[in-house]
């Protein structure tokens, strides 16, 4: 679903950063060779997710959900000199056209790959991190959440991705519609949760931003 008319959508991406020739690259890739392409995170949104990151400028980033890569290569340009960013995906399969463009880009000495179920792999990580971003399993979400939260500094920003739901968020749910459910339930935690304060921006197909107090 389109919030917006196609024109604003390309007037706004127009009048954004330009998309950098290996996203573009990448782009082509997942379009010729992977399922479901319009998963993809694409120009506007991913430089979004780039500013914000500049903007937090983290030491450590968690991804949850890396699909072809494309949002873990605009998180990490915002990187720390010495950061690092750890992306986990469930699907092995893409592993390889990932870290194909994780090394083009220059950041793959700085991106740790992890392949299986995020929320077996983050109480792993002996680790602290000032950005996540999680855009995987819809019906795991607050699961994702709260296994994160304790691995995140004060300060820190947690963005989940698909929150709209393509505008299923807002009417009459399905009853066997799990996803729409559980992302229902979530917005609602986020918006009371104490522990964070929260924002929801209306980009794309709808991104939360959260600040672990």
């Amino acid at each position: 679903m389109h919030f917006l008319s196609k024109s604003l959508e390309d007037y706004i991406a127009t009048h954004s950063e330009d998309e950098p020739e290996i996203l573009q690259q990448l782009t082509r890739e997942t379009h010729l060779r992977v399922i479901q392409p319009r998963m993809i995170t694409g120009h506007y949104q991913g430089r979004v997710l780039s500013i914000l990151s500049k903007l937090i400028s983290p030491k450590r980033i968690l991804e949850i959900g890396t699909y072809t890569g494309y949002s873990a290569l605009c998180l990490a340009e915002g990187l720390q000199k010495d950061g690092e960013l750890h992306t986990i995906d469930i699907n092995e399969e893409l592993s390889s056209i990932q870290r194909k463009y994780f090394d083009k880009s220059g950041y793959g000495n700085k991106i740790v790959q992890h392949v299986g179920d995020a929320i077996s792999i983050v109480p792993t990580l002996d680790l602290k991190f000032d950005l996540v971003f999680i855009d995987a399993e819809k019906k795991k979400y607050d699961t994702y959440f709260e296994t994160v939260i304790s691995k995140c500094n004060p300060g820190s920003v947690i963005l989940s991705d698909n929150v709209l739901w393509s505008g299923k968020v807002t009417e009459t749910v399905n009853a066997s519609d799990k996803a729409t459910k559980s992302l229902l339930e979530y917005n609602k935690k986020l918006k009371s949760d104490p522990r964070v304060e929260t924002v929801l921006l209306s980009i794309r197909d709808g991104l939360t931003l959260s600040r672990v107090k």
